[in-house]
C-alpha cells in the first residue's frame, strides 16, 4: 500500500473565519493526537473505515451541516437521522464512540462530535494513502436530528441530479467529481447496484461479477473500486473510464460531457486528485456549521445532553 502524506496550508476565507486550525491547543492540547491514535488503532484490523467515516462525515455535512446530527440514536418515539433509509447502511459510529470516550477521559466537554467526524476522517484518509490535510476545528454539535430532513444525491442519480444537490450547498461540479473520489475507499450493497447491471455501457466481465455477487436474496457488499479498494488514490477515475462504474451515478461522471474532461484528467494525475480533494473535503466541512454559543458540546455522540 502506498502513502502519500501531503500537508495543505490554507489562507481562511471569510466563511471559516470562526472555525481555526487548532481551536483545541489551549483546552485540549491532544486532542487531535488522541484521535490520531484511536483511527491507527482500528484502521490497522479494520481498513474499511476509511470509507465508513468518508461516507458519515459526507452524510452529516448535507443535513443541516456538519453538526453530527447523524450519530444522534433513535429513542421511542423520536426517530433521528439514523432512521432515514440513505443512513441504514452507515457504518462508523463505534469508532466515533471510542474516540469520543478517550477525549471526554482526558478533556471532559471539551471536543465536539462533529470535530471528532471531520478529524477522523482525516486521519482515516491518510491512512489508506490519501493526503494528510490541516483541518479547521471549533465545530459544535447540532441539537436536531430529522430522519426527514436527509434528502441526499441517491446512487441512481443523473450527473445533473447529483449536481443539483451539491449546488445548494455552496459546492461546485468539479468539487463534486473530486469528492465522488472517494469512492475509491467506498462500498455499495448490492440493493444500490441493482439498476447498473441493465444499464449499458458495463464492462462485461464486471457485470458478471457483480451478478454472481448479488444473486442470491442477502444483499451484499461490494468494492465500488474493484483495482485498489482499500488505497485512498485516482484508481476510481480509470475505472469508470473503463466502464467499470458499480454504481450509476460513477458511471455517469465518465459520460457525461460536462463531468467527463474533469474525469480524465483526475485519471491521469493522483497529485492533483489528492490536493483537489483535499481543497474540496475541507471546503465541505465547512457547511452550515454551529461555532461560538450555538449548538452544544455533547457528553455522548448519541445523545443530546440532558440540559440543552
Amino acid at each position: 500500500m502506498k502513502f502519500a502524506i501531503l500537508t495543505f496550508f490554507f489562507v481562511l476565507p471569510i466563511a471559516f473565519a470562526k472555525l481555526e486550525i487548532g481551536f483545541y491547543a489551549p483546552t485540549c492540547p491532544t486532542a487531535e493526537e488522541i484521535v490520531h491514535q484511536v483511527v491507527q488503532r482500528n484502521f490497522k484490523s479494520q481498513k474499511f473505515i476509511t470509507g465508513a467515516l468518508l461516507r458519515m462525515h459526507f452524510h452529516d455535512c448535507f443535513v443541516r451541516g456538519c453538526d453530527a446530527s447523524i450519530l444522534i440514536d433513535p429513542t421511542q418515539g423520536n426517530k433521528s437521522e439514523k432512521d432515514a433509509p440513505a443512513n441504514k447502511s452507515v457504518r462508523g459510529y463505534e469508532l466515533i464512540d471510542e474516540i469520543k470516550t478517550a477525549l471526554e477521559k482526558e478533556c471532559p466537554s471539551t471536543v465536539s462530535c462533529a470535530d471528532i467526524i471531520t478529524l477522523a476522517t482525516r486521519d482515516a484518509v491518510a491512512m489508506a494513502g490519501g493526503p494528510r490535510y490541516s483541518v479547521l476545528t471549533g465545530r459544535r454539535d447540532g441539537l436536531v436530528s430529522n430522519p426527514s430532513e436527509v434528502n441526499l444525491p441517491s446512487p441512481g442519480s443523473t450527473v445533473p441530479e447529483a449536481l443539483k444537490s451539491f449546488v445548494e450547498k455552496n459546492m461546485t461540479l468539479s468539487e463534486m467529481i473530486t469528492l465522488l473520489g472517494a469512492h475509491t475507499v467506498g462500498s455499495s450493497h448490492c440493493s444500490f447496484i441493482q439498476m447498473r447491471l441493465s444499464v449499458l455501457p458495463i464492462d462485461p466481465v464486471l457485470r458478471a461479477k457483480l451478478v454472481q455477487i448479488c444473486g442470491s436474496a442477502k444483499d451484499h457488499t461490494v468494492f465500488l473500486d474493484q483495482n485498489t479498494s482499500f488505497v485512498f488514490d485516482n484508481e476510481f477515475y480509470n475505472q469508470i473510464l473503463l466502464k467499470k462504474g458499480v454504481l450509476f451515478i460513477d458511471q455517469q461522471l465518465a459520460l457525461d460531457p460536462s463531468s467527463s474532461g474533469l474525469v480524465s484528467a483526475l485519471a491521469q494525475n493522483d497529485a492533483d486528485f489528492q490536493q483537489s480533494f483535499a481543497d474540496a473535503i475541507i471546503k465541505m466541512g465547512s457547511i452550515d456549521v454551529l461555532v461560538g454559543k450555538d449548538g452544544e458540546i455533547r457528553k455522548n455522540c448519541r445523545v443530546f445532553n440532558s440540559d440543552s
